[in-house]
């Protein structure tokens, strides 16, 4: 989902500033601080990318391998393919 924006500009006397402003949703959704340095970089003239040195860790970040307690038996299925037991495989063991 996009969030549509303009592009602002304030002239003054001798310069001139442009501003882009992250609606409320987005910069709290990315988890942004007030005083926060980020860095743009423009990839074309349609992406402007920015960059964001210190980026907070994801709460969504995985977990290493073997961290949970069911993990155990992992390394000596490791490389077999899994075998799917259901009431086809039942019915023909019987017979």
């Amino acid at each position: 989902m996009g969030y549509p924006t303009k592009v602002q500009l304030i002239r003054r006397k001798h310069s001139q500033q442009w501003y882009v402003n992250f609606p409320a949703q987005l910069a709290q959704a990315m988890d942004f601080q007030a005083g926060e340095v980020v860095e743009w970089q423009v990839e074309n003239r349609s992406l402007l990318a920015l960059i964001r040195p210190q980026a907070p860790d994801s709460a969504l970040k995985k977990k290493p391998r073997g961290s949970s307690p069911n993990s155990n038996d992992s390394a000596s299925s490791a490389g077999r393919p899994s075998v799917r037991r259901g009431p086809r495989s039942e019915a023909k063991s019987k017979s």
